[in-house]
C-alpha cells in the first residue's frame, strides 16, 4: 500500500492498517517547509535560513494492527535522551555500543532495549518513553495533509516491550491536534522556541517561583518539543500552560537560532544584493515554482511556503516586502491568513496579493475585506505578475514598512 496523502489521510490509514491486522511498518514522508541555520555550515554566512525544502520521515511499526514503535526519520536518538533527562538518567551506552546500533532496523528502538538490558533503566520508564515518542510522532503525522506513504508488510520490530491499539490513541490524538489549533497564531510549532520578552512584567504579575521556573525554561535554546520530554508531558499541555503568557507578550516564541528577540537581524546586507523578498503562501508546489521562475531572474528573492499553518509564523521571522497568497488551501485558507496578518502591526502596510483560480465579484470583494491589496486570478502571464510585483515593490521601497532594514 502506498499513495500520497491529498488521497488518503494518516487516519484512515492507520485504520486500515488496523482492520487488516497488519504487521509491518509504515513510512511517510513530508517537505518541511522551514529548515532553521546550523551554525558554523556553508549556509551560516548567507544570513538566512535554508529554503531547500528538506524532507522529514516518519516511521511507524505495526504488530497485528497494533503499534509497537514510531521513529523519526533522522535515528539521531536525541528524542530518548530528552526523556531520559527526566527520569535523571545519567549513565549512557559508550561509542562502540552505540555505533553498533546503526545497522538495526530501528536505532532508537536498539538504544532503548540496549538500556534496558544494562538496567540503566527499567521496563516502566521504557514503557513510558515509547509511549511518548509514539504520542508526539502520530501528533506530527495526523497533522500532516500533504506527503508520500508506503506500507510494508514485514516481520515485526522485535523484541515487543508493548503495544499499542491505534483506535483510542488516533481518537485522543485528533482531538489534541484540533485544540493545538485554537492556538494559533500565537502558537504554531513544536519546534517554537520560548524567549523571555518582557522580564520586569512576569516579576511584577506573577509568583517568585513561576517566574524562575520560566526563565530556566525560555532560554531560546529550548524547543516547545523539548520542554514536553523533559517534563514527560504531552506537547499540547506545555502549549496551553504558556499560551497566557505568550498573550500577554511576557514571552515570545522564535524559530531556529533566534536566540533574543530585540535583536535586529543582518537582512539589511540581504535586501541591498536583491530588489525585495517575496514570500509566497501556496500549497501547490507547481505554483510555487512557476512563481520563483518568474520573479528570480528579475533579480527578487522568493521563498515558497507549502504549509499554510506553519507560514504564518514564519512570516514573522522573514519579514517580506510581499506576500502573495492562495486562497483555496486546506485547514486555513488564504482569507484567513491574510486577516490575522492584517491583525499585526508588523504587516498592516505590506502589500498581500491573493491568489485564486476563481475571477468573482465576491471573491474580490471578500479579499478586500479581509485586508489584501491585490488580486491575481490564476493562471496567469509572466508579465501580469511582474507588473503587480513591481507595482508594490516600488511603492514601498522608500517607507522601510516597520522592518528596520530597509533605507531609501
Amino acid at each position: 500500500m502506498q499513495g500520497n496523502l491529498n488521497e488518503i489521510d494518516i487516519c484512515s490509514i492507520l485504520q486500515l492498517i488496523e482492520l487488516g491486522q497488519r504487521t509491518g511498518q509504515l513510512w511517510v514522508e513530508a517537505r518541511a517547509a522551514y529548515q532553521s541555520n546550523k551554525p558554523g555550515g556553508d549556509e551560516a554566512h548567507t544570513n538566512r535560513p535554508s529554503w531547500e525544502g528538506k524532507p522529514q520521515s516518519w516511521f511507524v511499526f505495526f504488530l497485528n494492527g497494533q503499534i509497537v514503535y514510531c521513529q523519526a526519520g533522522d535515528s539521531s536518538l536525541s528524542r530518548i535522551g530528552d526523556y531520559l533527562r527526566h527520569y535523571r538518567v545519567e549513565k549512557q551506552l559508550d561509542d562502540m555500543q552505540l555505533a553498533s546500533l546503526a545497522s538495526t532496523n530501528s536505532p532508537e528502538y536498539a538504544y532503548l532495549w540496549k538500556l534496558l538490558e544494562r538496567n540503566i533503566i527499567n521496563p516502566k520508564v521504557a514503557r513510558s518513553i515509547i509511549h511518548g515518542l509514539v504520542h508526539e510522532t502520530l501528533f506530527d503525522l495526523l497533522s500532516l495533509h500533504q506527503g508520500s506513504f508506503i506500507f510494508d508488510l514485514d516481520t515485526a520490530l522485535v523484541p515487543q516491550l508493548t503495544t499499542l491499539e491505534i483506535a483510542p490513541l488516533v481518537t485522543k490524538i485528533t482531538k489534541q491536534v484540533q485544540e493545538w489549533k485554537q492556538l494559533y497564531p500565537q502558537i504554531q510549532s513544536p519546534e517554537q522556541l520560548p524567549l523571555l520578552a518582557d522580564v520586569a512584567r512576569l516579576h511584577s504579575s506573577l509568583p517568585e517561583a513561576t517566574v524562575n521556573k520560566l526563565q530556566h525554561w525560555a532560554d531560546g535554546k529550548t524547543s516547545l518539543r523539548q520542554l514536553a520530554r523533559y517534563l514527560n508531558r504531552d506537547i499540547l499541555t506545555v502549549a496551553k500552560a504558556i499560551y497566557p503568557y505568550v498573550q500577554q507578550g511576557w514571552l515570545q516564541l522564535a524559530y531556529g537560532m533566534t536566540s533574543n528577540p530585540n535583536t535586529q537581524t543582518e537582512d539589511s546586507d540581504l535586501v541591498g544584493n536583491q530588489k525585495g523578498r517575496i514570500v509566497c503562501i501556496e500549497d501547490a508546489i507547481a505554483i510555487c515554482e512557476t512563481i520563483e521562475s518568474i520573479l528570480k531572474p528579475q533579480g527578487y528573492e522568493v521563498i515558497s511556503l507549502t504549509n499554510p499553518l506553519e507560514a504564518l509564523s514564519l512570516v514573522f521571522q522573514l519579514k517580506p516586502d510581499l506576500i502573495l497568497c492562495d486562497i483555496t488551501m486546506p485547514e486555513l485558507d488564504g482569507y484567513e491568513i491574510c486577516a490575522m496578518l492584517r491583525h499585526s502591526t508588523a504587516f498592516r502596510l505590506v502589500p498581500i496579493i491573493m491568489l485564486t483560480g476563481k475571477d468573482g465579484f465576491i471573491d474580490r470583494v471578500r479579499a478586500r475585506m479581509v485586508g489584501a491589496t491585490d488580486y491575481l486570478t490564476k493562471p496567469f502571464a509572466d508579465t501580469e505578475l511582474q507588473m503587480l510585483v513591481e507595482k508594490y515593490i516600488n511603492i514601498d521601497s522608500c517607507v522601510g514598512i516597520q522592518k528596520g532594514y530597509k533605507t531609501c
